[in-house]
């Protein structure tokens, strides 16, 4: 399983484009509205989810590279430890 990290704005974009062109599927199949603002009204929000998709795709692609460089980064390195010698622990004399 893979870790995102995404911080509350981004997360609240991709929401709301995918929302967006949720409804804009929606509108299109539903029956409530004249033909034609529904089709307008449809259209224009199917435009504006597909159009933020990229963005959106974009940040979490970035999410997930920042994520694997933090866990590369933050486990198993302190440059302070470089040249430093390490005392013996017990078992170690095998």
């Amino acid at each position: 399983m893979k870790n995102v990290l995404l911080d509350l704005p981004t997360l609240g974009f991709i929401v709301t484009t995918r929302a967006a062109l949720g409804v804009g599927i929606g509108l299109l199949m539903s029956e409530r509205l004249t033909a034609e603002r529904r089709r307008a009204i449809g259209a224009a929000l199917i435009a504006v989810g597909a159009v933020t998709t990229v963005p959106a795709a974009m940040s979490v692609i970035r999410s997930v590279r920042r994520s694997k460089r933090r866990e590369k980064s933050s486990f198993g390195h302190d440059p302070r430890l470089i040249g430093a010698t390490r005392f013996p622990r017990k078992g170690d004399d095998r």
